[in-house]
């Protein structure tokens, strides 16, 4: 009854005894008598509540592992906000039953209380059996065998012993449950980042790739020479690709389900939209490749407007690497204030050789007239409406389904 009340409080309870037998050699524990009970109080932080319900709409379970009683184990679920998985507790001794059995009862349990080391240890490799990737906390020495199996094991900068710092492969400086939920957050961020860099390179390659490529073999004037693909390359896609890898993610991004972990940086979806890009930017290079033969332009003029075409497509191309769910003008890409330096600074680099007589001899360009500017914007501007129009259906059918 005393034990149980002060459990319901969420209180750690400790049971005090005196002996009686005086013997040296006798039994330790024979012969107690009850002092009394001393509850410990240990409330969760206020910040866990909010950190499990992230992890909820990120689609991470939280399971509560713990060596209390059944009943305070409860009052401290529901205090940190586990919801209706509270009421669902097994205790530690009945682990290897359900293990042995293959009760299907794994995923309906929200708290696992008066759990032994070994039984943690079994716990996470039954998750791990089940499919789950399994991040598990820890900080004393009876949790680094757990800390060493699980998938991710995070271990107490402050109060954990160095043991279980060894064995884990995350330490928290802070001891804050919170900072884990920072930590998922920048992962996907930086994953995203990758996966964006990495597609904005193809897609600018494949073009260049493809432009040379299809001019070669339709007996067309070529619309870029060595040294253009060079400056390209080194110059001009460099910038907003590194600004892109700089970005801080879209928002909401903890609000979507995890992905396969062995899902590849760039899948199936990822390789269709660099081709499609790609086909995109080459097209409008094309199609200033036409309206300078339209204009009679000769082949020096030519080559300057295709160069500048494919170039000035590319920088805006760099708005497509949003994400298709994301907003069309307020975005991961356009709130990233490192692009939109580096795409001044590229138009720079772009739009001053050709008035520079060194410089414009080094790359075979002319000074672009009023005409040949106009063809440069029309060109280079519609690859990125059409690959916008096109994403912004992808996003409507995603939030459709």
């Amino acid at each position: 009854g005393g034990a149980d009340r002060l459990g319901h409080d969420g209180l750690r309870v400790l049971a005090c005894a005196t002996r009686i037998d005086q013997v040296a050699d006798a039994a330790p524990y024979d012969r107690l008598v009850l002092a009394g009970l001393v509850g410990l109080e240990d409330p969760a932080r206020a910040d866990v509540p909010p950190a499990i319900q992230d992890c909820r709409q990120s689609g991470i379970r939280v399971v509560m592992v713990t060596g209390d009683h059944v009943v305070t184990a409860k009052s401290i679920g529901r205090a940190v906000g586990l919801g209706e998985n509270v009421s669902n507790v097994m205790e530690g001794k009945n682990i290897r039953q359900m293990i042995e059995t293959g009760q299907p009862a794994l995923q309906d349990i929200g708290i696992f209380a008066r759990v032994t080391p070994d039984e943690k240890l079994a716990l996470v490799r039954t998750y791990q059996a089940a499919g789950e990737i399994v991040a598990m906390t820890g900080d004393g020495v009876n949790d680094a065998p757990a800390l060493r199996q699980a998938d991710i094991g995070v271990a107490m900068g402050l109060r954990g012993t160095d043991v279980a710092r060894e064995a884990a492969a995350m330490i928290l400086l802070d001891d804050a449950f919170p900072t884990i939920i920072k930590a998922i957050h920048e992962g996907r961020v930086i994953f995203a980042n990758i996966r964006r860099f990495v597609a904005y390179l193809l897609s600018c390659n494949l073009s260049e790739v493809l432009a040379v490529g299809l001019a070669v073999s339709l007996a067309l004037p070529l619309p870029l020479l060595p040294l253009q693909i060079l400056y390209l390359n080194l110059v001009t896609d460099v910038f907003p690709a590194f600004a892109l890898a700089m970005g801080e993610g879209e928002e909401g991004i903890l609000k979507r389900p995890p992905r396969d972990p062995k899902e590849p940086i760039l899948g199936r979806r990822q390789w269709i939209t660099i081709v499609l890009h790609g086909a995109a930017l080459t097209a409008g290079t094309f199609g200033a490749l036409a309206a300078s033969a339209w204009l009679a332009l000769d082949a020096r003029s030519t080559v300057t407007i295709t160069f500048l075409t494919l170039a000035f497509a590319q920088l805006w191309h760099a708005f497509n690497m949003r994400d298709p769910r994301s907003p069309l003008l307020v975005n991961e890409v356009t709130r990233n204030s490192w692009l939109w330096g580096a795409l001044l600074l590229c138009a720079t680099l772009l739009a001053v050789p050709p008035y520079l007589p060194s410089a414009a001899d080094l790359l075979q360009l002319a000074p672009p007239s009023s005409e040949m500017w106009l063809i440069v914007i029309i060109f280079s501007v519609v690859p990125l409406i059409v690959t916008q129009a096109g994403s912004a259906v992808v996003g409507w059918i995603a939030r459709v389904r």
